[in-house]
């Protein structure tokens, strides 16, 4: 069950509310800033949620825009104040993707399309920690356990009894074929990726090599949907050193109608049971 202060999520309506207020002002980020002699970036960014909120902040802003309503102004600073609390996974000090894991904590379904490997909200342990091993080689051991023990948390939305995160996920066949941490860390991860595929909640379809070029061939993306209509949509692309958000309507759209046919090229829920499970015996032979 999402939490009911998630820091990530009242940053983004906070800012999602600022930016409305310009725009009735009939103001450019530009003009804010110069009135408020501050970066234009500021700006930005405060609107799109990837930065702290201040309730100074906010009262500046009010202040430039003329709110005089005092019950808005006192509701857009109690947001501020709840946008500074602290998330679950800022327990484990600095994670580069905190902003995304603030998302998913929120979200009501996400739609993952992955080109390489098994999604890791379904992934186990054993498979988290080699495929992060292989990915950071540099990386200190408390840092991988650190990593690991985040995305055994995040799973918690999925193994919920209540309100369970609603999951679709395309896998591309060759993060099945992918040998990570060897072959019994493979039949075993491909052993809970049909378990978890039975979830009601949860819906794997594989994407098989037959099908050749196909939408997501350019790589790895998720759409996150939330409860709250107010919170648009986000398509969420990773990179190596920093990540991309993308709300407008028509990116999230385009992206969603990729995905659809993503979806119809796909195998359907029994043929990729039936081809995980093929798979996973050959790694025995």
């Amino acid at each position: 069950m999402p939490s009911n202060v998630n820091p990530t999520v009242r940053r983004r309506r906070l800012g999602q509310e600022l930016r409305r207020l310009r725009e009735i002002k009939g103001m450019t980020a530009e003009e804010v800033a110069e009135r408020l002699l501050v970066s234009q970036s500021k700006i930005s960014r405060l609107e799109n949620g990837r930065r702290s909120i201040s309730q100074r902040d906010v009262r500046d802003l009010c202040g430039v825009y003329e709110v005089e309503d005092h019950r808005v102004v006192d509701s857009l600073m109690q947001m501020a104040k709840d946008s500074r609390q602290q998330g679950w996974w800022h327990a484990f000090g600095d994670i580069p993707y905190s902003v995304y894991i603030g998302l998913e904590t929120d979200a009501e379904s996400l739609r993952v399309y992955e080109p390489q490997v098994v999604p890791g909200l379904l992934q186990t342990r054993q498979y988290a920690e080699a495929l992060i091993n292989g990915a950071l080689p540099e990386s200190a051991a408390t840092d991988i356990e650190k990593r690991v023990s985040v995305r055994a948390r995040r799973q918690d939305r999925i193994n919920a009894l209540e309100h369970p995160l609603r999951l679709w996920a395309v896998i591309d066949e060759s993060a099945l074929h992918r040998m990570v941490g060897g072959k019994q860390v493979m039949i075993d991860q491909l052993e809970h990726l049909i378990e978890q595929s039975s979830l009601p909640h949860v819906t794997v379809q594989v994407l098989p090599f037959s099908m050749g070029a196909h939408p997501g061939i350019n790589g790895q993306y998720a759409i996150l949907e939330f409860p709250d209509a107010a919170d648009s949509s986000v398509v969420y692309i990773e990179g190596v050193t920093s990540d991309l958000y993308l709300e407008k309507a028509h990116d999230v759209q385009r992206y969603s109608v990729m995905y659809e046919h993503l979806r119809a090229q796909a195998l359907n829920v029994e043929q990729t049971r039936d081809f995980i499970s093929g798979i996973a015996k050959g790694y025995t032979s």
